[in-house]
């Protein structure tokens, strides 16, 4: 399960004027392109997106959208649209911007929306698309961008309206020092201060990244059990450091893993994500002190808890019938004697077989509901126009 991306940014992948920088930076010079987008182009986006995570064995994918363009105010309505089509479970977070460059923020003025629009569409997408309970394949949770790109009220509101109707509240935060630095010019206030002080500390909230905390901060976030979306290929690509996973579940918070943006990963794969996750957290641990079993916990239970989702992420008795399987029968595997390990270790990349609530998704490497050269075709001509 993937608890963080963005599936729009499939259409920005190895971009050359985002290339080889900073994240503030690097989003400067995407938000004007991402300005462009059309329903259509997201469409084709979040179908290729879905695609690309379903063959690499991702059941439930978490998207945090926040571009309302003034012709994209419907976003969520189209990505629902489009996961009907592919079968993945989603949890489509209604994202937010309301600070554009005149207020401050970094995103142009015609991606950013007032904050009684936002909480307005935020509402009927709630009482649209949100599905309550077991086996639920549609649910909606509410997500300002980040601190740098909504107002405090905003924030404030948002997660008075997640509880109101309980769905679960996201976010990014503390994913690098200029971000750090930002909040302490703007608000006088770490991230995590300001994400307290606005009512977000709880444990029906998750966090994108979550890597620049100190000893105390990461105890705070463990005594509220809040969730935080490990994303190793975008913290490398983009230089923004290495999350603090094992401090952080040893003193209660939960763990999942996310893919993150294609515009700073630059691809969609669950499987190899998991292998990722290994590899980073072995520059901060000890060999013995985070294993290949770790990062697939963090792929399937963490994520599941995570996402708030006790009917998912594991083989069991009651669970629903998500299911992942992988030949080991390719040239990487050979040799390997332990089958779990060598998942990690040899470099899956894709899955043989995926099964979404007891149906069959993906069958001997193939779409079953959708064509992937259709899709693609359709993806390609929707990212050259965007980019013209």
């Amino acid at each position: 399960m993937n608890t963080h991306h963005h599936l729009y940014q499939t259409l920005t992948r190895a971009f050359p004027p985002a290339l080889n920088k900073r994240l503030f930076p690097w989003l400067q010079s995407l938000y004007p392109v991402w300005a462009k987008l059309q329903p259509e182009m997201l469409h084709a986006a979040t179908e290729l997106g879905l695609s690309e995570l379903l063959l690499s064995g991702c059941t439930l994918v978490a998207d945090h959208h926040y571009l309302f363009p003034q012709a994209l105010t419907e976003a969520i309505d189209i990505q629902v649209s489009a996961a009907s089509k592919i079968g993945n479970r989603v949890m489509l977070t209604r994202g937010s911007m309301s600070l554009g460059e005149e207020d401050g923020g970094l995103p142009p003025q015609s991606t950013v929306q007032n904050d009684a629009v936002i909480l307005d569409d935020c509402q009927r997408v709630i009482k649209q698309f949100h599905q309550q309970g077991n086996g639920a394949m549609v649910q909606v949770a509410l997500a300002p961008c980040s601190p740098f790109s909504v107002t405090t009220d905003l924030m404030q509101e948002t997660a008075k309206l997640g509880r109101e109707y309980g769905v679960r509240l996201h976010t990014h935060l503390a994913e690098t020092e200029d971000e750090n630095n930002f909040c302490l010019k703007t608000f006088g206030l770490r991230p995590l201060d300001y994400l307290e002080s606005v009512g977000w500390l709880s444990s029906d909230v998750w966090l994108a990244h979550g890597i620049h905390f100190n000893d105390q901060e990461v105890k705070r976030l463990g005594q509220a059990k809040v969730g935080i979306a490990h994303c190793p290929s975008s913290n490398m690509v983009l230089a923004s450091g290495i999350c603090r996973t094992k401090e952080l579940q040893a003193a209660g918070a939960k763990i999942g893993l996310g893919v993150d943006g294609s515009a700073s990963n630059d691809g969609s794969n669950m499987i190899q994500e998991v292998r990722q996750a290994l590899l980073i957290n072995r520059l901060r641990y000890q060999a013995d002190q985070v294993s290949h079993l770790d990062a697939l916990y963090w792929a399937t239970k963490g994520s599941a808890a995570v996402l708030g989702r006790d009917d998912l992420g594991e083989l069991a008795v009651g669970k629903q019938a998500d299911i992942a399987m992988f030949n080991l029968d390719e040239a990487r595997f050979s040799g390997a004697h332990d089958p779990l390990a060598a998942l990690v270790l040899c470099g899956a990349h894709q899955a043989s077989h995926v099964m979404v609530a007891g149906k069959w998704k993906v069958q001997g490497g193939i779409l079953v509901d959708s064509d992937l050269n259709e899709i693609q075709s359709r993806h390609r001509a929707a990212a050259s126009k965007l980019v013209l």
